[in-house]
């Protein structure tokens, strides 16, 4: 008798370990939690069913707002890639410039400390010294507003695409919910 019990109770326990598997494969995310989205069928649809329901609400959803989700994440990541390359050349422009100041602020030193001392030397040790400073501040100022323009671009670019993803989100959800889903985003 304790057999029999013992066989059902497995049978049972294996039958719904089945269910479980086909409903929920392990691992796997849904079309909708891919994008944050949360998802509940009202009407007792089947896995099956809302996994179909949900690829055609996100085709529905891209034809309607014209805009693809994960080619949107493409382009953000582009566009991140974009800034920083944007921000290396910003600091990368500025090397050399201070040498660059130092040879002009010879140059003139030279030249006015031949006129005011004759002595071209000492005006030209001066005016290296006034270029060098005057041409590191001057790259200084330089890099830092390339750089701010950088940041500038790429938190404009992700505003938008965030506006983009959330108009979607909405078109997905509408169309989820009339297929009488309870939908959270």
């Amino acid at each position: 008798m304790h057999t029999r019990i013992a066989l059902a109770f497995l049978a049972m326990t294996a039958a719904t370990s089945a269910a479980h598997a086909q409903t929920a494969p392990a691992g796997e995310k849904s079309l909708a939690s891919t994008l944050n989205v949360y998802v509940f069928p009202n009407a007792g649809q089947a896995a099956a069913q809302q996994s179909r329901d949900e690829g055609e609400c996100y085709n529905w959803a891209v034809q309607n707002t014209g805009t693809d989700p994960f080619a949107v994440a493409k382009q953000q990541e582009q566009q991140q890639q974009q800034v920083a390359q944007q921000q290396e050349q910003a600091k990368q422009a500025g090397k050399g410039t201070g040498a660059k100041g130092a040879l002009g602020g010879a140059a003139a030193g030279a030249l006015i400390g031949e006129i005011a001392s004759d002595d071209a030397g000492k005006g030209a040790a001066i005016g290296a010294g006034v270029g060098l400073v005057a041409g590191r501040a001057k790259a200084r100022k330089q890099q830092q507003a390339a750089t701010q323009q950088a940041q500038q671009q790429g938190q404009a670019a992700s505003q938008a695409s965030a506006g983009q993803i959330d108009n979607f989100k909405k078109a997905f959800s509408v169309c989820l919910e009339a297929k009488k889903y309870m939908v959270k985003y």
